[in-house]
């Protein structure tokens, strides 16, 4: 049975939106490794935790994201200091 040109395209349109949400979270699990990473070296390096408290004081301007990155700034903070 052929498929009608309108079929056709709602077949395309759902095929791209599966592609972006994988896109999507491939990009998401990417940020999430990169983070850990830079988080860990962070609180390793005093050098690393005062780029990295610096950088998201400065990005993280949202009331919500600032609230939670409250404990990781201390120990970021504690960390720079020991320089």
């Amino acid at each position: 049975m052929a498929r009608t040109i309108d079929q056709q395209i709602a077949e395309a349109q759902a095929r791209l939106a599966r592609l972006k949400t994988r896109a999507k979270a491939t990009e998401t699990r990417r940020k999430i490794i990169v983070g850990a990473i830079v988080t860990t070296e962070a609180l390793k390096d005093p050098k690393i935790a005062r780029w990295m408290a610096a950088t998201l004081r400065k990005n993280a301007t949202r009331e919500v994201d600032q609230k939670e990155l409250t404990g990781l700034l201390a120990d970021l903070d504690a960390k720079a200091a020991e320089a």
